[in-house]
C-alpha cells in the first residue's frame, strides 16, 4: 500500500510548480524536471515512513516538505531557463533557506523531532546546495561544483569505508558551515556582487566546507582506529 506521504509530496510539488508557472512561466522541460524531483522526494518519504515508527509526517516535516517543493521549483527553473531566471531562483532559494530555520524550531517546540525528519531536512539542504552550485558554476567555473558534490562524494566513500557512516557528535560549527554554503551560493547566483567578489566569497565557502568535512573525517578515522585497536 502506498503511504499518504507519497501523494502529499506529489501534490505539494505540483501545486508549487503550477504557481510558478502562473507567475513566471514554465516550459515543458521545467515541468518535467520539477515533477521528476517531486516524484523522487515522494518515493523517499514513502520509503522512510515504511521503515520508521511514524505513521505520517509531523508538523516540522510539513515545513520541510514545503521547502522541498521550493527546491523543486528552483530545479525546474535551472533546467527550463538554463539559470537565466535569476530573480525568481534567488527568491525561491532564499525562502527555502529561511524555512530551514523554521522546521527545526517546529520540531523542538512540538516534540516531534525524528530521525526521518532530520534526514529529510539534510537531504533537501544538500540538494539545494548542489543545484545552486550548478547555477553559480556557469559564471565562476566548474570548480564551484565541488561545493555541491562534496556531501555526495562523502556518501559514496562511506560505501567503500563503512567506518565513515558512524554517527557524528552534534556540532554547531558543522551546522554553521552548511548554512554559509547556501547563503553564499544564493548571493553569488544573484550577481549583486562583482564577479571577483563572488569568486572570493565562494572560494572561502569551499574552504570552510573542506575544513568541516576534513575535521569530521579525521574524527571518524580516530574513532575507527580506537575501536579497531587490539585490547
Amino acid at each position: 500500500m502506498i503511504n499518504p506521504g507519497f501523494f502529499l509530496g506529489i501534490l505539494v510539488q505540483l501545486a508549487l510548480l503550477g504557481t510558478l508557472d502562473a507567475v513566471a512561466g514554465l516550459g515543458p522541460l521545467g515541468w518535467l524536471a520539477g515533477a521528476a524531483y517531486g516524484l523522487a522526494v515522494a518515493g523517499f518519504l514513502t520509503y522512510g515512513l515504511s521503515r520508521s515508527t511514524a505513521r505520517s509526517l509531523g508538523p516540522a516535516d510539513a515545513v520541510t516538505l514545503v521547502r522541498s517543493g521550493l527546491v523543486g521549483c528552483v530545479t525546474a527553473l535551472v533546467v527550463d531557463t538554463a539559470g537565466r531566471e535569476i530573480a525568481a531562483m534567488v527568491v525561491l532559494a532564499t525562502v527555502a533557506l529561511v524555512l530551514d530555520a523554521v522546521d527545526g524550531q517546529v520540531a523542538r517546540r512540538t516534540g516531534t523531532a525524528s530521525p526521518l525528519g532530520a534526514r529529510f531536512d539534510m537531504e533537501v539542504d544538500a540538494y539545494l546546495i548542489l543545484i545552486l552550485s550548478v547555477v553559480v558554476a556557469q559564471s565562476l567555473g566548474p570548480w564551484v561544483l565541488t561545493i555541491g558534490a562534496m556531501r555526495y562524494v562523502f556518501v559514496v566513500a562511506g560505501k567503500l569505508w563503512p567506518w565513515l557512516n558512524a554517527p557524528l557528535p552534534p556540532s554547531m560549527a558543522r551546522k554553521t558551515v552548511a548554512a554559509v554554503q547556501g547563503i553564499v551560493l544564493v548571493v553569488a547566483a544573484s550577481t549583486i556582487l562583482p564577479l571577483w567578489a563572488g569568486f572570493v566569497v565562494t572560494l572561502g565557502a569551499l574552504a570552510l566546507l573542506t575544513w568541516s568535512f576534513g575535521r569530521d573525517t579525521w574524527w571518524l578515522l580516530e574513532q575507527h582506529a580506537f575501536t579497531a585497536a587490539p585490547a
